[in-house]
């Protein structure tokens, strides 16, 4: 499997990347290392989690998906061949404030490294801006955890472009350390929010990409047909919008290249991240060793110049 460069780090990640935010959440414990487990042995290396992670879970309070990959990883023994990227700076109270000012930071990079049982974390990311510490603060606090040797390398994930313009800048200007990775929402559903403009940033400032809502919080795999089928649910929120014209177009052009390959939808909707300008690897999750199927096909399966235009149309 061929590795690829997050930025200009020296961390080479698996062409996709599985998101921790299901455990804790809808994956206990035990099923949650038997996942961790097979996702290891198909040569995923790169897990991706953040503080708040599964807050929302009824009795959680966050925290819970760092504990697991914690507790994984001191039983393994060999937490240094894999990638461990965490976030900061949402609230763990569901009313609280975001938050990226130094004190924060010093004091949740603690949190997350006690729950992960580890000295360093890989990958840093902002996880939401709070529009009102300055960039220099927030870097400035990231300089002082790299130079202690608990963070490697930062990353951003949903600044705006003013403000991750202006967060590349102060590193230039001040010599503070430098976002190398960006987290955007990508999909065929959700476009706009990646391609019109921050794609230009990031590739123009060499930042890897790695992308989350893959899959559009399932509206891609094809197991729903209608917004009957999501209605009561808890992912009638995030689906119900996807369900127009547009969305109908999709499905169908994924269920074409679907039945003509013989391979899922949900790894052709993955399969096209990866092959999609400025894209280090997509974030992907699963909550059922079966579904990891669609991983090993979308890593093991280059899609035609014409599916990826049929594809891009579609979603156009």
């Amino acid at each position: 499997m061929k590795k690829k460069q997050l930025g200009k780090t020296e961390l080479y990640s698996s062409p996709l990347i599985f998101g921790g935010n299901v455990f804790g959440w809808t994956v206990n414990e035990k099923d949650s290392f038997d996942l961790l487990d097979e996702i290891l042995g198909m040569g995923i290396n790169d897990i991706d989690t953040a503080d708040v992670y599964s807050r929302w879970a009824d009795g959680n309070s966050g925290g819970e998906s760092e504990t697991i990959i914690g507790k994984y990883f001191q039983q393994r023994g060999d937490r240094d061949k894999y990638i461990i990227a965490t976030k900061v700076g949402s609230s763990m109270k569901p009313d609280g404030d975001k938050d990226i000012s130094k004190d924060h930071i010093m004091k949740a990079v603690e949190d997350s490294l006690k729950r992960l049982k580890t000295d360093y974390i890989d990958l840093y990311y902002t996880h939401w801006d709070d529009e009102k510490t300055p960039v220099e603060e927030t870097l400035g606090a990231y300089q002082q955890l790299i130079k202690e040797g608990k963070v490697r390398y930062i990353g951003a994930s949903n600044l705006s472009e003013d403000r991750l313009k202006a967060s590349l800048q102060a590193s230039k200007e001040e010599g503070l350390p430098k976002y190398e990775v960006f987290q955007p929402e990508y999909s065929l559903v959700q476009r706009d929010k990646f391609e019109n403009g921050i794609r230009d940033i990031c590739m123009d400032n060499n930042l890897g990409v790695a992308s989350y809502f893959s899959l559009a919080s399932g509206f891609l795999t094809g197991k729903y047909s209608s917004v009957e089928d999501v209605k009561g649910s808890s992912r009638e929120m995030f689906l119900k919008d996807y369900f127009d014209e547009r969305g109908k177009k999709i499905l169908k052009a994924l269920k074409d290249i679907s039945d003509h390959r013989n391979i899922s939808q949900a790894g052709i909707a993955l399969r096209w991240i990866m092959q999609r300008p400025g894209i280090t690897a997509p974030i992907a999750s699963v909550t059922k060793s079966k579904h990891l199927k669609s991983f090993k096909e979308a890593m093991e399966n280059e899609l035609s110049k014409e599916e990826m235009e049929n594809l891009n149309q579609a979603s156009s």
